[in-house]
């Protein structure tokens, strides 16, 4: 899986995006606390967990919100 990233002329940057899931019963967690990517350069950085509660549709219909809201900011920040 350790692939360098080579930029073309005139093409987009390309990335790795960091993302898991999965689905929790109510009440059954008890915390949550980031997770650590380790880098090819031998760095590291935390990856923040986040938590989306409701019915499995209010669930779905926040996580698209929050992935447009994820990929807006990057625009932003280019």
């Amino acid at each position: 899986m350790h692939r360098r990233l080579k930029l073309v002329k005139g093409a987009a940057p390309r990335g790795a995006l960091i993302y898991g899931m999965r689905m929790f019963a109510d009440g059954a967690i008890g915390t949550i606390e980031p997770a650590l990517v380790h880098l090819s350069d031998g760095g590291s950085r935390r990856v923040t967990m986040h938590t989306i509660e409701g019915t499995r549709e209010q669930i779905k219909r926040q996580l698209l919100r929050s992935i447009d809201a994820f990929f807006e900011l990057l625009e932003d920040q280019a």
